[in-house]
């Protein structure tokens, strides 16, 4: 009762496709790479700006 045979999934598979489309997957597979994509970016940037204002601090420390 708790595995799901390989007809459920296909059911599950059928119903996606009927509810989004072919054309509409792909889509939604680039927004989710692209918002990824844009989060790590983020995260870099933030790690630089954080690292920046570190080495300033320092520098303030030692005049």
């Amino acid at each position: 009762m708790g595995s799901f045979s390989v007809w459920h999934w296909l059911i599950v598979l059928a119903v996606v496709l009927i509810f989004f489309g072919r054309g509409k997957i792909p889509e939604l597979m680039g927004d989710v790479a692209k918002g990824i994509k844009n989060f790590k970016k983020g995260m870099a940037e933030e790690d630089t700006a954080d690292k920046s204002s570190t080495v300033e601090h320092k520098a303030d420390e030692v005049k």
